[in-house]
């Protein structure tokens, strides 16, 4: 990524998405720190924001791989979808919150990889579009699954629903990306 988060505009992000889920569970208007506008939280820029219960497991994640919204708002939007519309879980319920701990990944450019031996499991996140079908992995999911290349290879064919091994076919499209990643606590 050309740019970086200091740790205070990680904990703006992360304030402000707590904020837009816990306003939807009151029913109340967020209420929102301003930024400057030279900020680099006002750039362009695709971003997941996911929930994690104290259990460490998944309630809910939802992302843009590219946005043309500042990432401010990326990640407004992406907080209140991951808590209410990942179609994966409920939506989350007021008690639920304070259990919550909230990440966010902000994400680089893509850029195509014609040889899968490149990807950096840890370093790389995967985007694989194959007939029509496509799948994304962030760079911390192998690392949080102990994954190796192949393992991780083969999951995003999962992910995206289509066959093992298909990362490989020539028909198949498969992107790289890095991301800066950071979480509450």
């Amino acid at each position: 990524m050309e740019f970086t988060i200091t740790v205070e505009e990680q904990k703006l992000l992360l304030a402000q998405a707590r904020e837009v889920i816990t306003s939807a569970l009151e029913g109340r208007k967020p209420s929102f720190t301003p930024i400057e506008e030279k900020s680099v939280l006002n750039t362009p820029c695709g971003a997941f924001v996911s929930l994690h219960m104290d259990t460490g497991n998944l309630r809910g994640c939802i992302g843009r791989m590219t946005a043309s919204l500042p990432l401010i708002e990326t990640v407004r939007i992406m907080a209140k979808e991951a808590a209410f519309g990942d179609p994966r879980f409920p939506p989350l319920k007021k008690d639920e919150l304070p259990k919550c701990n909230i990440e966010i990944s902000a994400l680089s450019p893509m850029s195509p990889c014609p040889d899968p031996r490149q990807v950096k499991v840890g370093v790389h996140g995967i985007y694989l579009i194959y007939k029509g079908r496509s799948g994304v992995l962030l760079p911390q999911v192998p690392v949080e699954q102990s994954w190796n290349l192949d393992e991780y290879l083969e999951y995003i064919c999962i992910k995206a629903g289509v066959p093992p091994g298909s990362y490989a076919s020539a028909n198949a499209q498969l992107f790289t990306f890095t991301a800066i990643v950071f979480r509450e606590d």
